[in-house]
């Protein structure tokens, strides 16, 4: 049995007396809402059809005896005026329905003296059946980590009742956050059965202001009588959960942002910089870090930029010179010994300094290998001989590992005896455990280039290794998105449902890290963050290079569902976070961001403030951020998003602009645009068409469907339409 505290043993009593008087009661959505004003706190509890019950409070005060002052109750939301010691509360209950079947609990102090809380309880109570006095027993799935969603996703197994996505809307907290200087991480939790949101203590001696409104909570629930019975249900649950309170999470807006003005800054200072390049046996490397002349150059580093570079140049048809330089220098990583190309350039490795246990010639990380042969195949698919050369050749090596460590591979290993270096990233977590996914990813692009079926078995042997792991598959954000996009594909190769729940699984495990809720106070009021991902399970910050391949990765399998039968949570969230992340990623150049935010003090290379080189960490708003350097093998950054969402229409002064995926364009066909819109219906999308030259515009009509769409005229001359997800699009001019 778990240890409890002297405030869940007591909230415990007290709901479960059968003296217990009700100062509200109402069914709605099938479930019964009670409130209940008990001492010192107030309490809504949930019962389920068959009877189990879990209790949220929704007002405090310690060692108080609240005054219930009013009770308003009108369509379906439920205002309670509550005096205490410490202030007034305003409570708002809005009750689920058909139409919004997502439950909100609202609450706001007004501080009656200035307010410091040493500790706060959590405000989940799960009561187990009516009359017992017992607890539920169940188990906690998803919760918040750092500085991600304030979220619990939990499961009640006994009395079995069902399931539970909590959503702590962290945004409405930014007051509090600010005045107390506290920070909103770690603050939904717990443990069994003790859980929920706590705010923050307030140890630094900043107290609340006298006489001023703080939100302490706001929390939106969505219930579920259905106790998953297979990972795959649990997962499908999860995201149809989490949709669900997403439709009535209040959004930030976006803002168009200057995306072509954008790449061709950071262009120029990718080209020009010397801090981005180094020189070995005669050919120029990217360096992985500005002015970072330590560390010997990586493949990883310089496929990581030339493969976005790809895209923008079969976009725009424009040539670079320093394409021309990544690819001169690739062939000198493949070791003829190995029969494998290796992760550091063999003529500068024995040279480098082992600042860390992996920084050694021999020594691969991982996903590390498996990335690079993912871009060179990339390459080799679109038809560069080099890449071609050096991917195939490198295979039998790649295998030879996948079955030495029997498809499950661990953080560090040898190259050259397969030795185990470091086997787990934390005792008892095991190691990189979305590199199956990787690795199959690798082998449906070997079996897409030669037509071996012996590629395609090696896929789903390791696709098959993720089967089991829950929300403990997610190692690097990247790659566990990479692997969802080959499982997509080896379903729609062999038709197994299995590859298809497993390709879910990885999504599931992308949104578990990222983080629903805006971090205004401190520093974070000079950036959005909205929807923001983390690039490691426990990372503390999030990263430009990530994002942008997670970005890349998601508009590869949202093209790949097209016409298929797939979970329209998942196109609702992926679609989002497509529309939030080409908002929010400009703010990861230093040049947008104020200099006193930047870290004084860096780990790797240096930052330069006036560089259009993405920094690589964005860190809560307390926290300055780009203390591990400016990442150059994030520079994919714009010329990723370009080439996905500007339209480019033949002879024409404009480009048609989307913040949603978008399939079926054509830019060779001069009038009517047409093309398919991603996401759901029931959200809404920005199209926009950029001018581009001085000349006069034309006249416009824009379709969704068959309804017109009325736009109206933004900055610079462009004009700008709200269009809804999940449409056909038509653009017409004259």
């Amino acid at each position: 049995m778990n240890a409890t505290s002297a405030w869940l043993l007591t909230a415990n009593s007290n709901l479960n007396d059968p003296n217990l008087t009700a100062v509200f009661e109402q069914q709605a959505a099938g479930y019964s809402f009670t409130v209940h004003l008990i001492a010192d706190s107030l309490w809504l509890v949930v019962a389920w059809p068959k009877g189990s019950r879990i209790a949220f409070r929704l007002a405090y005060s310690p060692n108080d005896q609240l005054e219930l002052k009013k009770v308003l109750n009108k369509n379906g939301q439920v205002n309670f005026k509550i005096g205490s010691l410490i202030g007034d509360y305003n409570t708002v209950v809005t009750l689920p329905s058909a139409a919004n079947p997502v439950l909100h609990l609202n609450t706001t102090l007004t501080a009656a003296s200035p307010l410091l809380f040493p500790y706060w309880p959590r405000d989940i109570v799960v009561l187990g059946a009516k009359n017992s006095d017992l607890l539920a027993e169940g188990g906690i799935k998803v919760n918040q980590v750092g500085i991600r969603s304030g979220q619990l996703y939990f499961n009640l197994t006994r009395p079995k009742a069902g399931s539970v996505l909590y959503l702590q809307n962290l945004t409405a907290l930014a007051d509090y956050n600010q005045d107390t200087e506290t920070s909103a991480g770690e603050t939904v939790g717990g443990t069994w059965p003790e859980i929920g949101f706590a705010l923050p203590p307030t140890i630094k001696n900043k107290p609340l202001e006298a006489g001023k409104s703080y939100v302490l909570s706001d929390a939106f629930i969505a219930l579920s009588e259905e106790v998953p019975a297979d990972e795959a249900a649990m997962v499908r649950q999860y995201l149809d959960l989490t949709a669900a309170v997403y439709l009535q999470l209040p959004k930030p807006p976006t803002n168009y942002k200057d995306w072509p003005g954008t790449l061709q800054k950071g262009l120029t200072d990718l080209q020009d910089s010397p801090g981005c390049w180094s020189q070995v046996a005669g050919n120029h490397y990217f360096n992985a870090y500005v002015c970072d002349y330590d560390t010997p150059p990586e493949i990883m580093v310089q496929l990581a930029i030339l493969l976005p570079l790809v895209d923008y140049i079969e976009w725009t048809a424009a040539e670079l010179e320093m394409m021309k330089t990544i690819k001169d220098g690739l062939t000198a990583f493949y070791n003829e010994e190995l029969g494998t190309i290796m992760r550091w350039h063999p003529k500068s490795a024995e040279n480098m300094e082992a600042r860390e246990e992996q920084m050694k010639p021999m020594v691969m990380d991982s996903w590390y290998l498996n990335h690079p042969l993912l871009n060179l195949s990339r390459l080799a698919l679109k038809g560069d001989k080099v890449a071609e050369k050096l991917f195939l050749e490198s295979l039998e090596f790649a295998i030879k590992v996948a079955h030495h460590f029997d498809y499950t591979w661990p953080v560090f290993y040898k190259m050259d005896t397969l030795e185990v270096v470091k086997a787990e990233t934390q005792p008892g977590k095991g190691g990189e455990k979305d590199v199956p996914g990787l690795f199959a990813h690798i082998m449906l692009q070997a079996w897409e280039l030669t037509g071996k079926k012996r590629y395609l078995a090696e896929a789903e042997k390791s696709a098959l290794r993720l089967h089991g792991l829950g929300f403990e598959l997610f190692y690097q954000a990247n790659n566990t998105a990479f692997s969802a996009g080959a499982l997509l594909r080896l379903y729609k190769i062999t038709k197994k449902e299995v590859y298809k729940e497993l390709s879910y699984l990885c999504i599931a495990n992308i949104m578990q890290n990222t983080s629903l809720w805006e971090c205004n106070y401190g520093y974070g009021k000079n950036f959005p963050s909205f929807f923001r991902l983390f690039p490691l399970n426990d990372a503390p910050y999030t990263a430009a290079y990530e994002e942008e391949e997670v970005f890349c990765a998601f508009h590869d399998y949202l093209k790949h569902a097209e016409g298929e039968e797939v979970l329209p949570s998942l196109r609702l969230l992926m679609a989002e976070y497509i529309r939030y992340l080409v908002d929010r990623a400009i703010y990861y150049y230093p040049p947008m961001l104020p200099k006193e935010m930047l870290s004084e003090e860096v780990k790797t290379g240096e930052v330069d403030p006036n560089l259009w080189i993405a920094l690589e960490d964005m860190h809560d708003g307390w926290e300055k951020s780009g203390a591990v350097g400016q990442e150059v093998y994030g520079a994919g950054n714009a010329f990723g998003i370009l080439p996905r969402h500007y339209m480019q229409v033949d002879g024409q002064p404009f480009m048609i602009y989307t913040d949603y995926p978008t399939y079926g364009f054509s830019p060779k066909k001069h009038r009517p645009a047409n093309f398919k819109l991603a996401g759901d219906g029931r959200l809404n999308a920005r199209l926009l068409i950029v001018k581009t030259d001085k000349g006069k515009m034309p006249e416009f009509e824009v379709k969704a469907g068959k309804e017109l769409i009325k736009g109206k005229k933004a900055k610079d001359g462009h004009l700008e339409f709200t269009i809804p997800g999940d449409s056909h699009i038509h653009v017409d001019w004259k």
